[in-house]
């Protein structure tokens, strides 16, 4: 139980060394990785539907 409370203990110590961003940090680095999930999301569909219309064409040419 006492390595528990020391952890415990440290781990809120840690906490008050961190340097935390200011608000409008927070909130330009919280666009920033919008932002940066739209564009994943928007090659990860262009992938899927090229392999779609591929996976499509080939089911054609195989009738």
């Amino acid at each position: 139980m006492k390595a528990f409370t020391n952890y415990i203990r440290a781990s809120f110590e840690e906490l008050t060394r961190v340097t935390w961003p200011t608000r409008n940090q927070a909130v330009k680095l919280t666009i920033l990785v919008f932002i940066f999930c739209l564009i994943a999301a928007v090659i990860v569909g262009a992938f899927d539907f090229g392999f779609n219309e591929l996976y499509s064409y080939l089911l054609k040419l195989a009738q």
